[in-house]
């Protein structure tokens, strides 16, 4: 079985074909695919081995499951762009899987510079040095930094590393070669919206998933365990806007992806909270000691 995520699935027939040259038997996954927490369970079950792509492991499938990460080679001008950017003398650096082999090269950038480099990990979800994942920020805390770079693309990662360190955050895009201030303000504002508005749901869905590597059925039972009488357990394998719309809660927390409520926010039909934002809602935490939701 070859399961390959959403930016690889377009590569997969030649893969399957050159597989299949060698004398392989090849069926290709074509079901959504969100990292190695997200295994196919149609290859666990019936495939001799289980050929991963695009992640790097998490200890799951055992030696059935051959893990494939991608590195993309890339320039560095979106360093160069960032040295401007800090105030302070030491940065801490993280990437992405796709990234994570460049950031060598980005500490000898920033020490050729005078600035000190910190490069957290690896951690027991991240076996890079310096990776983070959507639902991991370890390597990021390790560093220790006031300031952190972050090589990637996209706005979820280094705005959790912001949130889960509280650090300045300077995110590097290797594909435009630019950089930017990651400012949580705005999203912060977005949540604190959403959180309010679920505090008067009548109905709550806690959202567990079937997905084997997402599934935190202690999590999801003590979570409606908070809005007793008023909170419901939901087994679900795909949270979408459509199906969310069909299960008619007033709210929703998500033990799944951590990434789903955040990414897809203003899609959903009701507010979808992560854990630590419900127990806000619910007057456990306080909304000043607000954090990112992350698999431990």
């Amino acid at each position: 079985m070859l399961q390959l995520p959403d930016g690889l699935r377009r590569r997969g027939a030649a893969v399957a074909l050159a597989l299949e040259k060698e004398g392989f038997e090849v069926t290709l996954d074509g079901n959504p695919c969100y990292g190695a927490c997200d295994l196919s369970r149609e290859g666990l079950e019936r495939a001799d081995v289980l050929v991963h792509a695009g992640h790097t492991p998490l200890g799951d499938g055992g030696d059935r499951v051959v893990y494939v990460p991608l590195r993309l080679d890339a320039g560095l001008e979106s360093v160069e762009e960032a040295v401007p950017l800090l105030r302070g003398r030491v940065a801490g650096l993280v990437a992405t899987a796709q990234y994570a082999h460049l950031l060598p090269g980005v500490a000898d950038l920033l020490v050729a510079r005078g600035i000190e480099a910190r490069v957290g990990g690896p951690t027991a979800r991240t076996p890079l040095p310096g990776q983070v994942l959507g639902c991991s920020f370890g390597a990021a805390r390790e560093t220790g930094a006031d300031e952190i770079l972050y090589l990637g693309t996209g706005t979820f990662h280094p705005l959790g590393v912001t949130l889960a360190t509280r650090a300045r955050v300077i995110a590097c895009d290797p594909c435009r070669g630019t950089a930017e201030e990651v400012d949580p303000d705005r999203l912060l504002r977005r949540r604190f919206a959403l959180i309010e508005r679920a505090r008067e749901a009548a109905t709550v869905g806690v959202l567990l998933s079937t997905r084997s590597g997402q599934r935190r059925e202690p999590l999801a039972r003590r979570l409606a365990a908070l809005a007793r009488g008023r909170a419901v357990v939901i087994a679900i394998e795909e949270v979408t806007p459509g199906a969310l719309l069909n299960l008619g809660f007033d709210a929703y927390v998500n033990t799944a992806c951590p990434r789903l409520a955040y990414d897809d926010a203003a899609r959903f039909p009701a507010p979808v909270l992560s854990p630590p934002e419900f127990e806000i809602a619910t007057g456990l935490r306080s909304w000043d000691d607000y954090a990112v939701d992350e698999v431990g």
